[in-house]
């Protein structure tokens, strides 16, 4: 397998999505990015089985900035976050072009929005939000000038895993990982225990409805 096959299997990222529309002019996965679609769906609808998270519409800039921090060892080589790890030795393979290239196919996908499984109260979740407005916006939008990704619409599981990475020290650690060293800061600041946590991701879920897309 070269590294233009083994693309985006495994990748872990956060953003923004919309839902399909009809007569939208949808991607399909040249050669070099239909491996990616063995886990993470058809237009990166995404498999939890798999710990694939949905990508559909990602924000082109952070899947570019995620990828490079892979390929570089500022993510994914903490020796518990298996699934990081995985996309940490697939991403090392690719060039800048290929990086390019696969941001784009993901920002050009769409799929349904994701169902809920974490079942926080939604309420104290919007009080422990309010800390994550300016870097994300108000309803998840994101904020790309200052590096904030977008958060609506990604899979509630998949946020709730990352924000226990973050706590845990399994992401965010890597002294070349700038954003990541602040996000892990808040994470120990506001979100210290498990119901924090699914509290705001429930709360997130909701936004996702906001986007007017």
């Amino acid at each position: 397998m070269n590294g233009g096959k083994a693309v985006l299997a495994a990748i872990s990222v956060l953003g923004l999505t919309s839902p399909a529309k009809a007569g939208d002019e949808l991607p399909i996965p040249v050669d070099e990015f239909v491996y990616c679609t063995v886990c993470h769906g058809v237009q990166m609808m995404g498999n939890r089985i798999l710990q694939a998270p949905r990508l559909s519409g990602m924000a082109s800039w952070y899947v570019s900035r995620q990828m490079v921090a892979f390929k570089n060892g500022a993510r994914g080589v903490h020796e518990d976050d298996l699934a990081g790890r995985q996309m940490q030795t697939m991403a090392a393979a690719l060039s800048s072009e290929q990086i390019a290239e696969v941001s784009s196919f993901v920002a050009a996908t769409r799929s349904d929005g994701p169902p809920q499984t974490v079942n926080g109260d939604v309420d104290a979740g919007r009080d422990h939000y309010v800390t994550c407005y300016a870097c994300h916006g108000e309803n998840g939008e994101g904020n790309e000038a200052i590096g904030g990704p977008p958060l609506a619409g990604i899979n509630d599981w998949y946020l709730a895993t990352q924000l226990r990475n973050y706590r845990d020290g399994r992401r965010g650690t890597n002294p070349d990982d700038n954003y990541g060293f602040l996000m892990r800061a808040a994470t120990l600041v506001f979100l210290g225990d498990d119901k924090s946590i699914d509290d705001v991701v429930s709360y997130i879920a909701t936004l996702y409805d906001n986007q007017g897309t």
